[in-house]
């Protein structure tokens, strides 16, 4: 659908500051579409492109991460660490488990044991956290008369925070209910738009046949933007129509702006969103606007995370030859590198 139409008075009337605002909306929305477009026409190319960089360079290094929970776990269990150095292994350890629980690049033996390890320190943190509790609720019981200034500090600012987070959880309450309101009104205005449209431009009702074969391209315009459910061409050729035959009488009202206001908002909205999953669906490493890159910028993103991984790469095989002997793994340990 081409959105060639532009939303003007004719010559000598002059646009309110409303009708200016939703120009530039319009304009918005149009920039957003060509926007669209462009991604979607590089996504799959760019998807591609990245996996043929980046897949393989995550196999090995997930290989390696395996070789190292794998080679730090028997380690645990086989030779005696001080106590600070067990917690370091823990840690570690633990820290691969979690990072290697989700992936797709291990065999299923491979995937089970790094599930039994994780499981293993989930139950371990939560005895932990319950350990810790009652050692809590005992401290707090012989020493609640002095603690109990700060317990009433910890309450406040306890309250302070969820009333906060109320505050936040509310407005975005109020943002979605106003994203649902306007998709709403978008949805059920459609048909009401097009029989509007189509009371004002029918090719039926003019006399005059050059006036008829105008009005005809455009009313075929409107049933096929119909067809396609295409609320913003519809939107905006009625408010050319209005506006051209309020020429002389009267601007938009203030309901009418209000209508295309939440049905444009809506649009552009859907729009963004769009777009954004898109560049979500490239994984860059920082979160951009799509009015901020190009597609370019987005195969040296690729570039540059394939360098930094190539580098983690290269460090975590190093880290693995230190890890099959007792004495390196100690060194790590010493030089907070494990």
């Amino acid at each position: 659908m081409s959105f060639d139409l532009k939303v003007s008075m004719q010559q000598g009337a002059e646009q309110s500051p409303q009708q200016k605002k939703l120009n530039r909306l319009i304009d918005k929305i149009e920039q957003q579409k060509i926007s669209l477009a462009i991604w979607q026409n590089a996504q799959d190319e760019i998807q591609q492109h990245t996996r043929q960089k980046l897949l393989p360079i995550y196999s090995e290094l997930h290989a390696v991460l395996f070789q190292q929970l794998q080679q730090l776990w028997d380690m645990l269990h086989s030779h005696e660490f001080s106590k600070a150095d067990m917690q370091q292994l823990d840690e570690s350890i633990a820290q691969r488990a979690r990072m290697l629980k989700h992936s797709k690049m291990l065999s299923n033996e491979q995937q089970q044991q790094v599930d039994q390890i994780d499981t293993f320190y989930q139950q371990h943190a939560q005895q932990s956290a319950k350990k810790s509790k009652k050692v809590q609720q005992v401290k707090v019981d012989q020493l609640e008369r002095d603690e109990q200034i700060t317990s009433y500090e910890d309450d406040f600012e306890q309250h302070a925070a969820e009333q906060q987070l109320a505050r936040e959880h509310a407005k975005q309450q109020r943002q979605q209910q106003k994203r649902e309101q306007a998709e709403q009104m978008a949805a059920q205005s459609l048909k009401t738009v097009y029989l509007k449209i189509a009371a004002m431009i029918h090719p039926d009702r003019e006399q005059d046949e050059s006036k008829k074969a105008e009005k005809t391209e455009l009313f075929q315009q409107a049933s096929q933007a119909y067809e396609q459910q295409d609320l913003f061409y519809l939107l905006k050729l009625q408010l050319q129509l209005e506006q051209n035959k309020c020429v002389g009488a009267k601007a938009l009202s203030a309901e009418q702006v209000k209508f295309y206001r939440l049905a444009l908002d809506a649009q552009s909205q859907q729009l963004e969103s769009q777009i954004d999953e898109i560049l979500d669906s490239f994984q860059l490493a920082k979160k951009v606007k799509a009015e901020h890159v190009h597609i370019g910028d987005v195969y040296k993103a690729i570039d540059v995370d394939c360098d930094e991984l190539k580098q983690q790469l290269k460090w975590e095989k190093e880290r693995l030859k230190y890890m099959k002997k007792v004495s390196g793994i100690e060194m790590l340990l010493g030089h907070g590198v494990l």
